[in-house]
């Protein structure tokens, strides 16, 4: 399984792909924007990008951006920056999961390992395969969000994984907790916010689909639901 590495810091590139070879990956890597997007037109079996964000020619969110145009890669930013603006940026581009530097290389595998699983089933097999809720279908297997006219809602690994999890369970309210635990398969380490700003980018993307249909509703104070029709 190949991972691509993204970093103008060549040391961290390379530190980087030192502990991708130790978990049985193949990294390649790039070492700034435009770069990277060749290598993922030439490896289309690239399984996952850590990608850092303030880089030469390119950066990383114009990157995201390019990938997410046709491609719902699961990518882990790396930056610098901390702010929370910037950590907000980044995730309504198109990314799925986000660490400042400096990091530990471990917390990075951890992450990508997570990533991997949820892009690779999203939701447990008890679940049904195809899901028809208000105005979308919404397909397990192919990860594809249709309308009912028959357009597609492009959405990362994380959207969709909060779509399937909101929609599987129709009435009943997830707080933001429990969206971050079952989605990202993690521990609840972060704020409520990285939660809210995925929720509200998957918003945007089904209002500006379907003519302002609200489908997610916001329970204030405990969190995220979708009611059945």
């Amino acid at each position: 399984m190949k991972i691509l590495v993204v970093d103008d810091d060549k040391e961290i590139a390379q530190l980087l792909e030192i502990y991708i070879k130790n978990e049985g990956y193949e990294p390649i890597s790039a070492y700034n924007g435009r770069e990277a997007l060749t290598k993922l037109n030439t490896n289309p079996d690239i399984a996952l990008m850590i990608l850092d964000i303030m880089m030469p020619e390119m950066d990383g969110i114009q990157v995201i951006k390019e990938v997410r145009k046709d491609s719902q890669l699961p990518i882990l930013v790396l930056s610098a920056k901390t702010g929370d603006m910037d950590k907000i940026q980044g995730l309504i581009t198109g990314a799925d999961d986000y660490v400042t530097k400096p990091f530990n290389p471990l917390e990075i595998m951890a992450r990508v390992k997570s990533l991997l699983r949820r892009s690779e089933n999203n939701v447990t097999t008890t679940e049904p395969d195809v899901l028809d809720i208000g105005p979308l279908t919404i397909n397990k297997d192919s990860h594809e969000v249709k309308t009912l006219t028959g357009k597609d809602i492009q959405l990362t690994a994380l959207e969709f994984g909060i779509l399937y999890l909101l929609a599987s369970h129709p009435n009943r309210v997830f707080s933001a907790d429990d969206i971050f635990e079952r989605v990202w398969q993690q521990e609840s380490i972060v704020s409520a916010k990285t939660v809210m700003v995925h929720v509200s980018h998957l918003r945007d993307k089904i209002e500006e689909a379907t003519d302002g249909e609200k489908v997610i509703q916001t329970v204030w104070g405990v969190g995220y639901k979708i009611e059945s029709r």
